[in-house]
Order: C-alpha cells, then sequence, then structure tokens
C-alpha cells in the first residue's frame, strides 16, 4: 500500500470539534458584519474591520498566563488583512493538518513572529552547515502559505527546496538530521506533489539521501548506532521522508528503533553507546533514557538521557552543566511528533519515557533556552502540561514556531 496515495494509513483526526467552533465563529462573525454595516463607517474602524470589506485586520491577543514573553517593547499590530477562509490542504498532514491550520489565529505575538519570518530573506541553502537556519524559515514560508493561500510563499518555498538538492554533500549525518524535516514537511504542506516536475526530482532527492554516505555515516545506520543526539535527528528525518515517500517498511523500522532508543531494548538493541557508562542505571544494559525509579548514589536520574549527561562528565552530583540533553530531546521531539501523527504513540512509550526527560532536566533547574524553547510549546500539547512557555518562542535546530502550531488545545 502507497502512503503517498492512500492516506487512511495514518489514523483520521476528529475534526468535529474543530467544525462545531469554527461554526460558531462564523456565525458571530456575519452578526457583527451586519450589526458593523447599520452603524456606518466610523463603527467600522473601531471593530477592527476595513470600510466595505469583508476581511478583517489583525488584532493583538493578549499573552497568555503560562508564557513568558521574549519581547521587551510592545508588540506591533499588523495592519495586513489576512482571507482566513483560504486554508490550504497538506499533502498528507505529516506535521499539522487542514483543519488545525484553520482553528489557528492570524493575529497574536506567535502569528507575528512567524509572518515576520516568513517575510525574511531566508538565507542560503546549506543542509552541510548544520547550524544553518535556512530550513525553518523555509518552513515559516510554507505555514504562512498553508494558512493563508498567499501564492508568493509557496512558490518562494518550492525555489528553496530546489536548491536544497545536493546541498548536504561535503557534510555529516548531524547536519542532515538536523535541516531535514523542515524541508520535507514544508514540502508536505505546499502540497509539492501538485507540480509533478519538481516532486520528481525531491522525492529521488530524499530516497537517494536515506542511504547517501556522508563521512562514514548514512541517515539510518546513524539512527540505528548512535543513541544520542546524532540519532535523535536523524530519526526524525528519516520518519518525515518515510511518511512523505509513503514507505511502511521504512517508517515501521524508523518507529521500532526509536522505540528501542527510549527503552524497550526488547524491540530494538544495537545502539553503539560509549565508554563511560556511568550514567546508566544499569551499565550492563545500558538504554537512551533511563528507566522509571531510577537512583544512583541516593539521586534519582529516572528519565536523564546517558549519552548526553556523560558529555558533561562522568556521574556526579550536581551534574556538569551540558546543552546536549535539550539538544538530543529536539530531535526526538520531533520525531515521536510525527511517528505520533502516524498512528504510533510514542508519548507513552516506556512510561512515557520523553516527559520524564523533561521532568529530569527542570529537576535540575536545566530549564531550555534560545533554540530550545520552543520544545515547550510542543512538550505540553503532547503531555497536556504547563511548563512555562516562551512568547514568542525562537526556533531551533530543526523545528519552530510551535508557538503558534500548538497554541490552541
Amino acid at each position: 500500500m502507497s502512503l503517498s496515495t492512500d492516506k487512511s494509513f495514518f489514523p483520521s483526526i476528529n475534526n468535529r470539534g474543530y467544525c462545531r467552533r469554527v461554526s460558531k465563529i462564523l456565525r458571530l462573525i456575519f452578526l457583527n458584519v451586519s450589526l458593523i454595516a447599520i452603524l456606518g463607517t466610523s463603527s467600522c474602524a473601531k471593530s477592527g474591520l476595513k470600510d466595505g470589506s469583508n476581511s478583517f485586520v489583525n488584532t493583538p491577543s493578549s499573552t497568555p498566563l503560562s508564557t513568558t514573553s521574549n519581547s521587551t517593547t510592545p508588540s506591533i499590530i499588523s495592519t495586513e488583512v489576512v482571507e482566513f477562509n483560504n486554508v490550504q490542504e497538506p499533502y498528507i498532514g505529516i506535521w499539522i493538518s487542514k483543519e488545525e491550520l484553520s482553528a489557528l489565529p492570524t493575529y497574536g505575538m506567535a502569528w507575528e513572529a512567524l509572518k515576520a519570518a516568513a517575510d525574511k530573506d531566508p538565507g542560503n541553502v546549506n543542509i552541510s552547515d548544520q547550524n544553518q537556519n535556512n530550513d525553518v524559515y523555509v518552513l515559516a514560508k510554507a505555514l504562512v502559505y498553508a494558512r493563508t493561500g498567499v501564492g508568493k510563499y509557496r512558490e518562494e518555498v518550492i525555489e528553496n527546496l530546489m536548491k536544497a538538492i545536493d546541498t548536504e554533500k561535503g557534510g555529516r549525518t548531524l547536519a542532515l538530521g538536523r535541516n531535514l524535516p523542515g524541508y520535507v514537511i514544508s514540502a508536505d504542506l505546499v502540497n509539492l506533489p501538485a507540480d509533478p516536475k519538481f516532486d520528481t526530482i525531491f522525492r529521488s532527492w530524499l530516497r537517494r539521501v536515506l542511504t547517501e554516505n556522508l563521512d562514514g555515516r548514512s541517515l539510518q545506520s546513524t539512527q540505528e548506532d548512535r543513541p544520542n543526539n546524532w540519532g535523535t535527528h536523524a530519526g526524525a528525518a528519516r520518519s518525515a521522508i518515510a511518511i512523505y515517500l509513503g514507505d511502511k517498511t521504512e517508517l515501521e523500522r524508523t518507529a521500532t528503533v526509536f522505540h528501542g532508543y527510549l527503552g524497550d531494548t526488547s524491540v530494538y538493541n544495537r545502539f553503539e553507546y560509549g565508554d563511560d557508562l556511568s550514567w546508566q542505571c544499569d551499565p550492563s544494559h545500558p538504554v537512551g533514557v533511563n528507566p522509571p525509579g531510577c537512583l544512583k548514589d541516593g539521586h534519582l536520574i529516572d528519565g536523564a538521557l546517558p549519552e548526553e549527561m556523560r558529555r558533561g562528565d562522568s556521574f556526579q552530583w550536581p551534574p556538569i552543566d551540558t546543552g546536549y540533553a535539550w539538544e538530543a530531546l529536539q530531535g526526538a521531539l520531533v520525531q515521536a511528533e510525527i511517528l505520533n501523527r502516524a498512528g504510533y504513540p510514542t508519548w507513552d512509550w516506556q512510561n512515557k519515557a520523553l516527559l520524564r526527560a523533561v521532568n529530569f532536566l527542570y529537576s535540575i533547574d536545566w530549564k531550555p533556552e534560545g533554540d530550545d524553547e520552543w520544545s515547550v510549546w510542543l512538550i505540553n500539547h503532547a503531555y497536556g502540561t504547563s511548563f512555562p512557555a516562551a512568547l514568542p518562542a525562537k526556533p531551533g535546530k530543526n523545528m519552530g514556531w510551535t508557538d503558534w502550531t500548538y497554541s490552541t488545545p
């Protein structure tokens, strides 16, 4: 069965809640428009409607109490008119569906940040540079296109997708794993298959990079060998590719390896661990995420990522600070969300391993900062938690704009 032609492979999203909400909003909108028409043009100006228009002008939203603002100055209110009813249907919905897009606002701090990113030059495309940001800015353009239907964003996305091809050469699989998911999700959001010429080229490239040798490793071998940030980012890219290509076998293998990384060694246990196993709960049975209730020298290390913690130093208390733990979680969280939307209950695997990993980092006061900020919005969405979340949140190494995509329950 081809996933690219049979969307029944993926679990359907219950859209009735969205439909009821949108229906209520539309009824209120038309009532307001009618009242404004009666009261005249002066009331139009006060209501945020353009005189003689059925389109709405963006207005600011209040900042939720559970968020922390990154802005030191008041947000500038956009006066751009956005046609709220021109939401586009993604090809598959790897990251978000049309129904979910329809429920998202075109106002507020998160939207303003997303729109500003979409309107800027995304910079040079160079996948071999593991620190490039072109992928997340192209993703911003794709999200704005999917929400508004404004064609220029789609054109810019496709232009950058074509430029990205083969720029991974000369780099490493860490760079490929970080940079690729945003491009694949962008292709999905702009429905690249509607342009067969470009899609054929893009698909051929995606198939090739799964096994392409980059500095002695491939995307596949990196996920299957490395139980650290290299492996989690490779797995996120691999899962996105598998879904876009409709490759069920590749997707199943990716999910199995990820399940093993989270701690189920009965399904997969072929990782290559470093020599320092001091952060492992059981050094004779190493895992990617320590199991529930794990104690060492009286300290709870349940949820710790041993391969990242040792990069700070061998086990000691308090731990030596390292940014690798949140870096690895960036890949793991994207991988979990992509696979979850494809039908795998990743957020629940191994007693909610990813939530335990986040709880551990908060317990030692290692809060996400900088390009890790976007992660919190996805974590809160997946687990119903209320970790303080920055607004607007900075995009990360492989994902961003979650303060908008996951701004609604």
